[in-house]
């Protein structure tokens, strides 16, 4: 364990003997902050220089805003936890190319925007708010922590036609237990740290810890999904894709609703979003009809890293 967890491991635990509450909000501080802030890569620099930014205040933060394109046809693109929207350049680049208007921000205490922190309530906020201004999503791709704030704002009246999905957390208890496991916290300390989101965050708010979660009521969305995964991705396990997949294949298909997951491999929780053929399927998928997904046999083993992915199967694991 590195010198500074190992420190705030002593500390939280010790403060939770002697002021749970305290240690709580402590530990919400901590939870709160990214590891660091990621700046561009040189192959991003190019496309960011393109975007037409902008500014919007997202409770007390100005956060920066980016767009390609005129306006018309929107894809929102939401990054992950110490990340920035700089990382989704290949999708911005194959999106304008077919006339789409690629839209994104850096979140909280990311990339340019301010602050030192973000919540999930602040994500959705900052999502709501360029909803407002574009209008209904073609669709939206989110990445990591970034597709579990993506649902929540999905069900808070955000609307996208699609959903792209990759690495993608789908239940919040597993960032805690994360977090947790991370810096070897006590039990207690997390349930503090929870009753401290939920004074602060959601007052008054009923059953909030399950409409956290991307899994809850997926009747409520209203949009095809595709969930692309790596199998050894170090981050985020594929079982959360995999728990997206059960909750919305649930879904009747009479609106014609779907959901699909491709599994690659040797791709990890980043490098995902620089392959060409995920790029390619995640962009054939946005620009597609709705059409009803009928319920297919095994599947033919294929990686998106082994080839082109041609049609992955419904709530099915292409390998």
């Amino acid at each position: 364990m590195a010198p500074m967890a190992a420190l705030l491991r002593t500390a939280l635990n010790t403060t939770s003997y002697l002021a749970p509450r305290l240690a709580g909000r402590a530990a919400f501080a901590v939870f709160r902050r990214p590891a660091g802030r990621s700046r561009p890569r040189p192959d991003e620099r190019e496309v960011l220089a393109a975007a037409r930014t902008g500014r919007i205040t997202v409770h007390g933060t100005s956060v920066v805003t980016y767009r390609w394109g005129d306006g018309i046809r929107p894809v929102l693109l939401v990054h992950g936890w110490s990340s920035r929207a700089s990382r989704f350049s290949y999708f911005v680049t194959a999106l304008c190319e077919l006339g789409y208007s690629p839209v994104s921000f850096d979140a909280p205490g990311h990339g340019d925007s301010s602050g030192r922190g973000v919540t999930i309530r602040e994500l959705r906020e900052a999502i709501g708010q360029l909803h407002a201004q574009y209008g209904r999503f073609e669709a939206v791709v989110a990445h990591s922590f970034g597709v579990l704030a993506t649902f929540f704002a999905l069900r808070d009246g955000v609307e996208a036609r699609r959903v792209v999905g990759i690495g993608g957390v789908a239940e919040f208890g597993h960032v805690l237990e994360g977090f947790r496991a991370m810096l070897g916290l006590r039990e207690r300390i997390i349930g503090e740290l929870r009753g401290h989101v939920e004074r602060t965050l959601f007052p008054g708010e009923p059953d909030i810890w399950r409409r956290l979660d991307a899994t809850y009521r997926p009747e409520e969305i209203d949009a095809d999904v595709l969930l692309f995964h790596d199998e050894n991705d170090d981050m985020v396990p594929l079982s959360q894709s995999r728990a997206l997949v059960r909750a919305y294949e649930s879904r009747s298909d009479e609106e014609g609703t779907g959901v699909r997951l491709v599994v690659t491999r040797g791709l990890g929780h980043r490098r995902i979003l620089a392959d060409p053929e995920v790029v390619a399927a995640a962009v054939d998928f946005v620009r597609s009809e709705r059409t009803r997904l009928q319920p297919e046999p095994q599947p033919q083993p294929r990686s998106v890293s082994d080839g082109p992915v041609t049609g992955p199967r419904s709530g099915s694991a292409v390998l």
